[in-house]
């Protein structure tokens, strides 16, 4: 696939929460599938905004996946199915859940800050992995 085409995963880049979620796809993502965009660079400002989220405190996290926006639970069926033929079967397990309930139940990210902290900087990528960082 290429560099330009793979799907980019916009997250908040102080949000403890949303780091952690960055490290399980650094961890699982082995093929380098995903490239990442801190909402706080240039990169995933502007693609929130062209997706219709604020750029300043989204209530998810974005997948651009083949130019379509994709949040919530329907973000992270679609990356976990990406990440490979284990993490397909809980996707498909999410999934089986009916979205007007999975939906609400994800949506403790917009208290993200409260309840799991917040970095006083953007994070920064680790240099073996630098290649997946959009800015």
């Amino acid at each position: 696939m290429n560099i330009e085409n793979r799907p980019i995963v916009v997250f908040d880049g102080v949000c403890l929460l949303c780091n952690r979620w960055v490290d399980f796809l650094l961890r699982h993502d082995r093929v380098g599938r995903y490239r990442l965009a801190a909402m706080q660079g240039n990169h995933g400002r502007r693609l929130l905004l062209t997706h219709g989220l604020s750029a300043d405190d989204p209530s998810s996290f974005l997948l651009v996946q083949d130019g379509l926006g994709f949040t919530d639970t329907e973000a992270l069926i679609r990356v976990l199915a990406g990440l490979g033929r284990g993490w397909q079967i809980v996707a498909w397990m999410i999934r089986a859940v009916p979205r007007f309930v999975r939906d609400p139940t994800y949506r403790v990210a917009r208290h993200r800050y409260r309840l799991f902290g917040r970095r006083t900087h953007c994070r920064l990528p680790d240099p073996a992995y630098v290649e997946r960082f959009l800015d």
